[in-house]
């Protein structure tokens, strides 16, 4: 076999894991959203937006502590938010790991207090006049 064969023997057996690993995580999140699907009434837990069979493409499980490999069979982990919804949990939830947030249980550092006093010499200020 010469070089060039086995790296192209390297990543068809790269691709295939690849792919095998996309249509099992496909698989599971197709399983648990339609056990949240029938759980939950078709409404979006932050804005209330109603879902019917014509656009319940739109709605979507997310899990609560962000872990999708958490999948309770009571759906504890779970609630359904419209797609902006779920981006803006999503993106609240990154901001949070980045700025903090005060959530000591995702490992994230209590932010320190403002110590700067705009206004601290104010009152002089306008006795002055």
């Amino acid at each position: 076999m010469m070089k060039g064969e086995k790296k192209e023997q390297g990543r068809s057996k790269l691709d295939q894991l690849v792919h095998e690993a996309r249509r099992y995580g496909e698989r599971r999140e197709q399983e648990y959203r339609e056990q949240a699907l029938k759980l939950y009434p078709w409404i979006c837990g932050r804005c209330g937006r109603e879902f019917t069979r014509e656009n319940l493409h739109e709605l979507t499980v997310h899990h609560r502590d962000h872990n999708h490999g958490n999948n309770p069979p009571d759906g504890s982990n779970w609630e359904l938010l419209c797609l902006y919804c779920h981006d803006q949990e999503h993106m609240r939830h990154v901001d949070q790991v980045r700025y903090g947030g005060g959530d000591s249980t995702a490992g994230v550092r209590e932010p320190k207090a403002a110590t700067f006093q705009p206004f601290a010499g104010l009152a002089s200020l306008l006795k002055k006049k």
